[in-house]
């Protein structure tokens, strides 16, 4: 018995280290695949060429990276700087070179020391986001018109943050181990390419990348300080540490889930203490402009504010949009813990960013960015993340020509308000369209394309394969038949356990 346990064990670490092959396993993948020659056939040698999946990836992010350049060419060649419309009726808008000046930078001032002169009177972005800010412009020559320095400010930023966005694909494409060709879903994201140098954001979303990864890896400790800078670039990383700490309660893992609050807490205090000390009043801009900014662009509070004779003042939906936002977190956390099976981290932390997404008042396009990796760790399925990236390049393109119609005059060229209206709402149906497709996973994980490939939680570190300690939902079955629609072999409940138990 002991003998067959030991060899069935062997078989199972073997198959394990299997890579996954998309082609074989998704539809569209294969689909896909005809315009590079056909699925990768069972003889093929792989490993053994230098075009490693990594560097294929990295290598066509930056390619989509450099295409998204392009897109905003007819900006980068004026339309920045002349005509108050033709940078959104071609759909190139950036607030990089529009901030360069309008946030001191050309004329030397420090970030949150120094009052700008404007209407806004100190960097309204966290502190790790204006140190790239300022660095990026210490790189950019002081001489020449003020154009010409946007238009290299604009360029440096766009090189920083390419960078950015090989970490990100890097990052992802390492997390699961057996699935790096799942890194092409970051890397081949239109609405990535498009919004990808709109702002700032794709750095704390290469901090998030890496310190996914690094929980992967059971490095708990550097996790959270990943996480900690992260969210000293932008305020959503810091939602992760939510569904974590449910999922480690679950298995009883607190002492790796203190360590990671804590490297978090310690790398925010470290980034944000001097500047929280000697400038608090630059420093507590940003918290200050998002509790005060009204409702604003690609919520569905701006649809119910423009359909409303009496809106919402900004302090109800503040309240409101909090109260909802609790709830999601409150619905995530049960979720994890009457799921039949633990759910993979990733799973949970992309339903909470979504969460927080659906719920804010306000939605830049470059939000996308901070959901595209997660979605492609949490739901890799090409059909599934086009569909969702279809609807968010509709949204990418709504907006603009909405404010091409509302700065365009009696001209009216572009789209109405009730149109862009649709924009949002598609937008957001295709948002909750994936989260279903998660939550099914779920509880369903003959239908979760990891778990069907023999793994537990690949971006769980410590999680993967833990035994619960602590469920609310009725007792686990060792096994779960497949769906009698589902055309797949019946997903195992876990793995062997310290006491030789299944989960």
């Amino acid at each position: 018995m002991c003998g067959m346990a030991s060899a069935e064990s062997t078989q199972a670490s073997v198959h394990e280290r299997e890579p996954v092959r998309p082609t074989k396993e998704d539809e569209v993948a294969a689909a896909g695949s005809e315009l590079i020659g056909g699925p990768l056939g069972r003889r093929a040698l792989l490993g053994s060429s230098w075009w490693s999946p990594v560097r294929v990836i990295a290598l066509v992010a930056i390619g989509m990276f450099a295409l998204g350049l392009v897109q905003k060419a007819p900006c980068y060649d004026g339309a920045w700087f002349f005509g108050a419309s033709s940078q959104y009726t071609h759909a190139c808008y950036s607030d990089i070179p529009h901030l360069y000046q309008g946030r001191g930078f050309a004329d030397g001032l420090v970030p949150y020391f120094d009052r700008l002169p404007g209407d806004m009177q100190y960097l309204e972005y966290p502190v790790l986001t204006g140190v790239f800010m300022e660095v990026a412009s210490w790189l950019t020559p002081g001489s020449g018109t003020i154009q010409y320095q946007e238009q290299w400010y604009w360029m440096v930023n766009a090189g920083m943050l390419m960078v950015c966005a090989a970490v990100i694909v890097v990052c992802v494409t390492r997390t699961h181990a057996r699935r790096p060709w799942d890194g092409l879903l970051v890397a081949l994201a239109p609405a990535a390419a498009l919004t990808a140098t709109i702002n700032w954001d794709l750095l704390a979303v290469a901090l998030t990348a890496a310190a996914m990864l690094m929980w992967s890896r059971g490095r708990s400790l550097a996790f959270g300080v990943l996480l900690g800078l992260a969210t000293a670039a932008k305020l959503y990383p810091f939602l992760l540490l939510g569904p974590l700490m449910v999922l480690c309660w679950r298995a009883g893992r607190w002492r790796e889930f203190g360590k990671a609050l804590g490297g978090a807490i310690v790398a925010w205090v470290v980034v944000n203490g001097p500047v929280m000390l000697f400038a608090f009043e630059g420093w507590s801009k940003f918290y200050t402009f998002s509790q005060e900014r009204g409702v604003d662009f690609g919520s569905f509070w701006l649809i119910m504010a423009q359909n409303s004779d009496d809106p919402l003042s900004t302090d109800t939906v503040n309240t409101l949009a909090t109260l909802l936002m609790l709830v999601c977190c409150a619905a995530v956390a049960a979720l994890a813990l009457i799921a039949p099976r633990r759910p993979r981290f990733a799973q949970l932390a992309f339903l909470i960013v979504a969460a927080f997404i659906l719920t804010n008042k306000v939605y830049s396009p470059q939000y996308v960015l901070w959901l595209v990796p997660l979605a492609a760790l949490a739901r890799p399925k090409w059909r599934d993340f086009l569909i969702w990236q279809g609807c968010e390049v509709a949204y990418f393109l709504g907006i603009w020509l909405y404010l091409a119609y509302t700065t365009s005059g009696d001209a009216h060229k572009g789209l109405p308000t009730d149109g862009y209206h649709w924009a949002i709402g598609l937008h957001l149906l295709g948002t909750l369209y994936l989260c279903v497709m998660v939550v099914r996973d779920i509880f369903m994980p003959d239908r979760d394309p990891v778990r069907r490939s023999g793994d537990d939680d690949p971006s769980g570190g410590v999680l993967d394969g833990a035994e619960d300690v602590f469920v609310l939902g009725p007792a686990r079955p060792k096994r779960h038949m497949a769906d009698a629609r589902f055309d797949g072999p019946p997903v195992e409940w876990g793995r062997p356990g310290p006491t030789g138990g299944s989960l």
